[in-house]
């Protein structure tokens, strides 16, 4: 064999192993450790207690990029119990990292867990906050920015740089006591303010005739709200891990739990505008002001705040129907989001889930369907691998409202991996309602006032749908999602208003195939954490 033939096999069988390791190259892996303290902040111009991670409040920013492994080893230093959970990461075939009292033991005081999560096949703006009590109310919220995989092409010019904006109601009450509130049966009383990024008032720079994406979402525990920037308009581009059409706007109503991003050129006069998040659909309207400071403005700001749309239901539910898929961006993956034809698939069953607000043992609790959760001692998603009776069941609550008597049970609804669900969120109360599926975003495809009946499926959007993971249910309306259960585990629906969340409003949904493997679900985690009934177990 000649030196030369010898020498092109050699090349050869080279280039088979670089590709075969490229291949099975893993993702990259970010390490992170935050410790969870008690600090005092004076948010509203009165010192209180506050929950921090690492120190700040609000925590730290998780800027990742699409299939990050992040391993994050969190320190609990306060005196109870505590979890955070990763609001709309899916957590695929994982829901033993979700981080809520249905899948993990709570980190006991002086204590840590590590969780092992992934963005997979996900881009887009989340948050994540304390699943525990009321601590959400105290803080240890944050904002997660999962960035496109730099060859996965994005639907417009790259933005200059990016804002994060957590936005939401703030008490000056402390956590401890607004939970001793909720648990003597009283309800939550009217925010005493806005914040954002943790702030009455905060600025934000950038150079004129540049464009910036501000990524806002709403972390509070009850209130809706309205964003808007003085003299500029918001070019809609992201919601919740999809791409949009790219309508513009003067102002975007924000529902608790949900988030999106825009565009924002800086266009106008160098000087300084209002940034402006204030209260929608109550009596008394809230407002938080930041700046928008242009590098080469001499002029503070000034002026009237901006108004923003006063109680409007109509207005913001036509609003919420303009919100569209953009159906040949790439989102994680090279394939357009418009390629998966939701539309043309026919639900294996249809739900309806009823809020209300009833009073069990003469004590105020919130349920769909009169079942009101309560959180047992064990999480389910360990009850359920371990085979440990008694901690749920999956006949305490009906697929549809019944007209029974309110009760209080643990409720999970069961599902068979790659069901396609028809949910329809019933509102049939005065109040603002929002609602979040874990594991899952989902196709927001109705809205609609008064009682949904199957005639209205007539007017779902089929075509071009958002997807999201969190939908607003308007007072004495109706909203309808459909969604494809793809993540095998154990996931929590649940009312996004904590309040109601605490009290009652939520449940579980197991998606299961009788067939194990790592395929469907991975394993359960070496370090999960024992507690109630599995106390004694291993994994």
């Amino acid at each position: 064999m000649g030196k030369a033939v010898l020498l092109q096999l050699l090349l050869g069988v080279l280039a088979v192993v670089l590709s075969a390791s490229v291949v099975k190259a893993e993702d990259p892996y970010k390490y992170y450790t935050w410790t969870v303290t008690y600090g005092t902040l004076s948010p509203l111009g009165v010192p209180q207690q506050v929950i921090l991670i690492n120190g700040q409040f609000p925590g730290p920013r998780l800027d990742v990029v699409t299939n990050d492994n992040i391993i994050l080893n969190l320190i609990n230093k306060l005196d109870q119990p505590f979890l955070l959970t990763w609001n709309g990461i899916k957590q695929r075939k994982n829901s033993w990292q979700d981080g809520v009292l249905g899948t993990n033991c709570p980190i006991p005081p002086n204590s840590n867990y590590t969780y092992k999560i992934q963005a997979k096949d996900q881009i887009g703006t989340f948050t994540y906050f304390p699943s525990t009590k009321l601590h959400r109310a105290a803080g240890a919220f944050g904002g997660i920015n999962v960035y496109s995989r730099p060859r996965i092409p994005i639907p417009y010019p790259l933005p200059e740089s990016d804002f994060t904006l957590l936005v939401g109601d703030w008490y000056k009450s402390s956590h401890q006591a607004l939970q001793k509130s909720l648990d003597s049966g009283k309800s939550l009383p009217f925010p005493d303010g806005l914040l954002i990024n943790g702030q009455a008032s905060t600025t934000f720079g950038g150079d004129q005739g540049k464009t910036y994406m501000f990524r806002v979402s709403n972390v509070g525990l009850s209130t809706s709200l309205n964003f808007r920037i003085q003299g500029h308009k918001l070019k809609l581009v992201e919601c919740e891990g999809s791409h949009t059409q790219q309508n513009i706007y003067d102002s975007l109503d924000v529902h608790v739990g949900q988030s999106f991003s825009v565009l924002v050129t800086l266009n106008q006069p160098p000087k300084d505008y209002y940034i402006v998040a204030s209260t929608r659909f109550t009596r008394r309207v809230l407002t938080a002001t930041a700046v928008l400071h242009y590098s080469n403005s001499h002029t503070s700001v000034s002026g009237p705040v901006p108004a923003g749309p006063s109680f409007q239901l109509h207005w913001s539910m036509q609003q919420a129907r303009t919100f569209r898929w953009n159906l040949t961006a790439n989102a994680a993956r090279p394939n357009p989001q418009g390629s998966y034809h939701y539309g043309q698939i026919v639900p294996t069953k249809t739900i309806v889930l009823a809020n209300s607000a009833p009073l069990i043992n003469g004590t105020l609790r919130y349920a769909f369907n009169q079942v009101s959760y309560v959180n047992p001692d064990t999480p389910l998603k360990l009850a359920d691998y371990f085979n440990i009776p008694g901690v749920f069941t999956f006949d305490a609550i009906q697929s549809v409202p019944s007209g029974s008597s309110a009760t209080l049970a643990t409720p999970v609804l069961p599902a068979s991996l790659h069901d396609f669900l028809e949910i329809v969120f019933q509102n049939n109360e005065k109040t603002m309602q929002s609602v979040h599926l874990d594991g899952y975003d989902f196709w927001a495809v109705g809205y609609g006032s008064g009682q949904w009946q199957p005639a209205k499926r007539k007017t779902y959007n089929l075509v071009d749908a958002l997807t999201r993971h969190t939908v607003q249910v308007y007072p004495n309306s109706w909203s309808t999602i459909l969604v494809s259960l793809d993540n095998q585990g154990m996931w929590n629906l649940r009312s996004a208003t904590w309040e109601r969340q605490y009290l009652g409003q939520q449940l579980y949904l197991r998606v299961w195939n009788p067939t194990q493997n790592l395929a469907n679900e991975y394993n359960i985690p070496s370090n999960a954490l024992m507690c109630g009934k599995a106390v004694g177990r291993h994994p």
